[in-house]
């Protein structure tokens, strides 16, 4: 009796909350640096790009060169981030640029920058990686002494808690048969489903938490520089609404997945009211009778994530394409990107949501299409063309599942 009443204790005492699971915070902050080379690019630091080798010359880099002495790289957020260890991985060229006599970390203190008491190693061609007690702050930085060159750094990891406890499945009990009934139909429908690896989460995972997109303007229309930074803030406004529904989720590693537009393809530059290179312009490259983004960045053509040939670098890849297509109606989407009207596009820049985009990208994380038949107890949701504008609980937990099956490729 006493070990049965042990047991009904053990089985009655509440569940330890999950504990949140440790990710790359440096994707989420701006970066800023004491001097940057005219020829390099001090984003490089945490566009979270893994590079292959420290005298790297595919992707983008931050160097000083000529400057020497003490030089300084950081990372600032919006609000305090929880840090418990951090990654650097140094530019060396065996030239002008070499590996810091010395370095360290410090913290933002509200007043002054505290040093970050730890072991600092100063390999080439790896991460070196430095754990300390755990921190809060908005800035980290990163503090060089130069040796007998410049200094440089090809990436930072900031390592900590991202706040956010897993969260194990558990879906509306009025949900749980239709999302079954879902993902039978999805096994059933795709015989390559689990082999297939260019979905949204495959693009993510690779990235370390962020998104590349390239837009295809298959359109006469002009646009200038203010139109195509609303474009783009559209996109990201869009994309961030399906990410928001994975926080927390199921060992769900990101808070934020930054998405960056890093091309446009179009017939004619003119047409492209801008003089900046901000992004990289693509010209008369015509497939499927639309301009297209060199297929040398592309992930859907480049499928085991490496760029050899393109011409901006690995930095400088797309993931998924925006293809805005004068006079179409509808949409498609799929791993390759999203396409829809040009000017459906351009006249719904400020609305809350664009519901052809948002149920677009949902294609391109794998969610099904709902034209021929409808889960039992349910009636109207975005992937249901043309029952809800917005993204609903029943496609949250659609999404969410295709993680769960998923996530195990990741090692989550």
């Amino acid at each position: 009796m006493r070990l049965l009443a042990i047991i009904l204790t053990l089985l009655l005492l509440p569940a330890l909350p999950a504990k949140a699971a440790p990710v790359n915070l440096a994707t989420a902050a701006t970066p800023s640096a004491s001097y940057t080379s005219p020829w390099e690019s001090v984003t490089a630091i945490n566009d979270g790009v893994d590079p292959p080798r420290s005298n790297d010359t595919a992707n983008a880099r931050w160097g000083t060169w000529p400057q020497t002495g003490t030089q300084w790289a950081e990372l600032t957020w919006p609000t305090a981030q929880t840090i418990t260890s951090a990654e650097v991985y140094f530019f060396d060229d065996n030239g002008g640029v070499r590996v810091p006599a010395s370095w360290k970390l410090q913290r933002w203190s509200g007043g002054s920058y505290i040093d970050i008491p730890g072991t600092y190693p100063t390999a080439v061609n790896a991460y070196n990686r430095v754990t300390f007690s755990q921190i809060s702050t908005v800035r980290l930085r990163v503090v060089l002494q130069s040796g007998a060159a410049s200094v440089g750094l090809l990436e930072v990891k900031a390592i900590g808690d991202n706040g956010n406890p897993s969260t194990p499945w558990n879906p509306p009990a009025n949900l749980v048969t239709p999302l079954n009934e879902v993902w039978q139909h999805v096994e059933s429908t795709y015989p390559n489903l689990y082999g297939f690896r260019n979905y949204g989460w495959d693009q993510i995972m690779a990235n370390g938490g962020s998104i590349n997109y390239c837009v295809r303007w298959d359109s006469s229309a002009t646009v200038t520089a203010a139109q195509r930074d609303r474009i783009h803030a559209t996109l990201a406004r869009q994309f961030k609404k399906w990410m928001d529904v994975m926080a927390g989720q199921e060992g769900w590693p990101y808070t934020n997945v930054p998405v960056k537009v890093v091309g446009w393809a179009v017939r004619d530059r003119n047409q492209l009211q801008w003089t900046d290179n901000s992004v990289d312009i693509y010209v008369g490259d015509i497939r499927e009778n639309a301009p297209q983004c060199v297929a040398a960045c592309g992930r859907f053509f480049n499928q085991n994530g490496t760029y050899p040939n393109c011409p901006g670098g690995a930095a400088r890849h797309y993931d998924m394409s925006l293809w805005l297509t004068a006079g179409m109606g509808g949409g498609a989407g799929g791993d390759w990107g999203q396409r829809l009207g040009s000017e459906y596009y351009m006249a719904n820049l400020d609305a809350d949501n664009m519901h052809i985009l948002l149920h677009e990208i949902g294609h391109s994380f794998g969610v099904d299409d709902f034209y021929d038949w409808t889960p039992s107890g349910v009636c109207c949701f975005l992937m249901k063309a043309g029952s809800a504008s917005s993204i609903t609980d029943f496609d949250a937990w659609m999404f969410r599942d295709w993680w769960r099956h998923l996530k195990s490729r990741y090692g989550r």
